[in-house]
């Protein structure tokens, strides 16, 4: 059994990036994103920061216990991973500096009613 986290489906609309999510709870950039991807597993300073970053919600709406070896897909990969895939070279940093700018696009066309 492996422990999982909705955190990642929580976090949009009331942060707004995976680093400012990161910062409120305490972790770093990295372990956010080694954690999202599966490379990490869930500690307890995850888990403390996601209660800090969502005080609102309980234990078991942030996370589940699943089999080891199923994963929840989504139809499309994130920016991250398809970058990592497809350019295995790319910065970590300049990955996020993307993910940052695909983000500030998203949030422009939310905030102007497209």
């Amino acid at each position: 059994m492996k422990l999982n986290t909705k955190v990642f489906e929580s976090y949009k609309g009331k942060y707004k990036n995976l680093l400012a999510l990161a910062r409120v709870m305490g972790i770093s950039r990295s372990q956010i994103y080694r954690v999202k991807k599966g490379e990490r597993s869930i500690n307890q300073k995850f888990i403390i920061g996601a209660t800090k970053a969502f005080p609102e919600y309980k234990l078991d709406d942030l996370f589940y216990v699943a089999p080891e070896g199923v994963k929840i897909s989504n139809k499309w990969p994130e920016f991250r991973e398809y970058a990592l895939q497809k350019y295995p070279e790319l910065d970590e940093d300049l990955i996020t500096m993307i993910e940052d700018l695909i983000e500030r696009r998203r949030t422009s066309q939310n905030d102007d009613g497209k």
